[in-house]
């Protein structure tokens, strides 16, 4: 699992990246809330650690920001200040948990693992980018009209809904769709992102899946 870490305070962002690193996490470590944003719009997080004191830009204008874009992973913040109010604005501005400093790793790390599992057993009935909404539970791409979409189609626009905006090369997506299962190999996403990038064209969707050089696909708006 990979986790952004945003963190000013150098001693400590190197501490909690070793102790992560040790617990079988790869993570992406960042000193300001500008640096964290620009992170998170790049890459694909299961979990996001933000401290609230931030320098460019604080923890929760960052938060905002992300969530304002559509971005939903889940988020952990970090706050040295003890008070309700700072909870308060955390929750607020689209965070899922929060951890007041000085922490125990041990706490830190069960957050983590409560926060993915949550995450990952949460499902959404639609999921909408631009005026396309997808209907997970009816296997239903609509915008002008509808149509029907197969179980690993709805999972792969699923995808790429969820991480908007994001260039997604084909292993991401192949481990993400694909994952555990046998007998297949990557040439697989290509074909799947066609029948997807059809079945939009079919609805007159505003959205479309775009390949980038070096084998990346994103969705964007039209």
């Amino acid at each position: 699992m990979k986790i952004l870490l945003a963190e000013d305070e150098h001693d400590m962002s190197s501490a909690l990246v070793a102790v992560l690193n040790h617990s079988g996490y790869e993570v992406d470590a960042v000193y300001d809330g500008k640096a964290a944003v620009a992170k998170a719009q790049q890459n694909i997080y299961d979990c996001m650690i933000f401290d609230i004191m931030m320098p460019k830009m604080d923890g929760v204008d960052a938060l905002k920001y992300l969530r304002g874009s559509g971005d939903v992973t889940p988020v952990i913040m970090l706050t040295a200040k003890a008070e309700i109010d700072d909870r308060i604005t955390g929750l607020d501005a689209g965070s899922d948990d929060y951890l007041t400093k000085p922490f125990a790793i041990g706490e830190l790390l069960a957050r983590i693992r409560s926060i993915v599992r949550r995450t990952n057993t949460f499902t959404p009935q639609k999921l909408s980018v631009g005026d396309v909404v997808l209907d997970l539970e009816e296997q239903e791409l609509s915008c002008k009209n509808s149509i029907r979409v197969g179980n690993k189609e709805t999972k792969l626009m699923k995808f790429f809904m969820l991480n908007f905006g994001k260039e997604l090369d084909i292993d991401t997506i192949f481990t993400h769709i694909w994952k555990n299962e046998i007998n297949v190999d990557k040439t697989i996403v290509r074909i799947y992102v066609s029948y997807l990038q059809e079945k939009l064209e079919s609805i007159n969707a505003n959205i479309q899946i775009k390949e980038n050089t070096g084998e990346k696909f994103l969705l964007l708006k039209l």
